[in-house]
């Protein structure tokens, strides 16, 4: 069976996503890196539920506690900063799927919010599903 990429055409508007996240601490995202990043074959993204510039102790408090608590290992080219994040509805998922936009024109066109996001490469074998099975995934973690 091969994987398909996940579709998504319909995406929640800013009051939905506002509500969406009403609970959320936090969410986490897996998907495999590109190939020659052989020591780091997973692409890690953790959106947090704010829009506040975390002092740097904080971020590595946070970063810390993931690493420790998923099994994660040689986190590389990390990027923390507040972006903008929008969310696809009609993937097939229970829940709408958090995307990081980098392109103008997607910022234009996807209703977003702006999130404190940590992204990196990794690796860890509790996320097997990326590694192995070139998969996406995310999981979003309630207060």
């Amino acid at each position: 069976m091969e994987a398909k990429a996940i579709q998504t055409s319909k995406y929640l508007e800013v009051n939905e996503i506002e509500r969406h996240l009403e609970n959320v601490e936090y969410i986490i995202m897996a998907t495999s890196a590109p190939e020659k990043f052989v020591e780091t074959p997973i692409h890690f993204t953790i959106f947090l539920n704010t829009s506040d510039r975390l002092p740097q102790d904080v971020q590595n408090a946070i970063l810390d506690k993931f690493l420790d608590d998923n099994g994660i290992k040689n986190p590389q080219e990390l990027m923390s900063q507040i972006m903008p994040v929008g969310f696809g509805v009609n993937t097939g998922q229970d829940t709408a799927m958090p995307m990081l936009l980098i392109k103008q024109d997607d910022m234009r066109t996807i209703p977003h919010v702006p999130m404190f996001v940590m992204d990196f490469l990794a690796d860890s074998d509790n996320f097997y599903e990326a590694k192995i099975h070139k998969l996406t995934g995310w999981t979003y973690s309630y207060n």
